[in-house]
């Protein structure tokens, strides 16, 4: 399957949800939408297999939560976004490889401007399914170090899953340039954070190893990577790590709904492993092995 997902045909047609159900060609939201205006909204990321959605709560806990944050008015309850991403689903007859990008944004304003208190209409909930491949398909990936800093709290806080993803756009950019699959962002220390897209391990002499969530996003799948390694065992150390303690690394690997844990085979040039090495590393292809049996889903009610 290639990295980079092509268009798939049985998309065209498909029903999204933009406050309700529409036609994937007819979605529109307004001018005057804060996700237009500035960017102002929060969104998650589900995956749907073979009938199951997965970790559906932690995602609705985390949207809900940022919004929150924001200031959001009008928020809908959980059960509102669960009965629109399932009626959506049951509308498409989806049950199996689809990726659903969830968007909640502070919704339509009176009039342009950044201003929260022009916003009087409420939320916007967007639901947009889609039948998509994982992101880095066989999990073998490149990555270079990207001179854009991720974010720091005093700046724009991680940890709130917003919409403005110019920080991110541009490391990707130059990973795009550099004909590789990501790039690694740096804290404004110059230590560890994430990629442009995911969360970022790496094993040394056993050990697997993950930055502090100073300045990345302590990611859902990240969090189950911690507590699976846990349950089998794994010496699990969190910490500010640098570029070296990652180039001579045994092992590395990115985790994110989309990609699942993705093995790492090159940073900037430097083999992560031995260089006779093929596939994943032992701890990496462990936890793959071990992801699929652990992690929390619920059937769709319609399945």
């Amino acid at each position: 399957m290639a990295k980079f997902n092509q268009p798939d045909p049985r998309n065209a047609g498909t029903w999204c949800w933009v406050n309700g159900l529409v036609k994937r060609e007819e979605a529109r939201v307004s001018v005057l939408d804060s996700v237009v205006q500035g960017g102002d909204a929060v969104w998650e990321g589900l995956r749907v297999t073979q009938g199951r959605i997965y970790q559906l709560d932690e995602h609705l806990q985390r949207l809900l939560e940022s919004a929150h944050v924001l200031g959001f008015a009008a928020i809908p309850s959980r059960e509102d976004i669960q009965s629109a991403v399932f009626q959506t689903l049951e509308a498409n007859g989806m049950t199996d490889g689809v990726h659903i990008r969830l968007t909640l944004t502070r919704g339509e304003k009176s009039t342009s401007g950044m201003d929260p208190r022009l916003n009087v209409h409420g939320c916007t909930l967007i639901v947009l399914p889609e039948y998509k491949g994982a992101v880095y398909g066989s999990g073998e990936i490149r990555l270079i170090t990207s001179s854009v800093r991720r974010n720091s709290p005093e700046f724009l806080d991680s940890k709130i899953h917003h919409n403005n993803l110019l920080n991110n756009i541009l490391a990707k950019m130059q990973a795009n340039h550099a004909g590789v699959d990501d790039a690694v962002m740096l804290d404004d220390r110059g230590f560890l954070a994430e990629t442009n897209a995911t969360n970022l391990f790496f094993v040394k002499d056993g050990v697997l190893c993950t930055p502090f969530g100073h300045a990345c996003l302590p990611g859902i799948t990240r969090g189950f990577t911690l507590e699976l390694a846990e349950r089998l065992g794994i010496p699990v150390k969190e910490g500010d790590f640098s570029l070296t303690q990652l180039y001579t690394s045994d092992e590395a690997f990115t985790t994110g709904t989309m990609g699942g844990l993705a093995h790492v085979i090159e940073v900037d040039g430097r083999r992560i492993g031995p260089s006779d090495r093929t596939g994943a590393g032992p701890v990496t292809t462990q936890l793959q092995d071990a992801y699929p049996q652990y992690i929390s889903s619920i059937p769709l009610p319609f399945s």
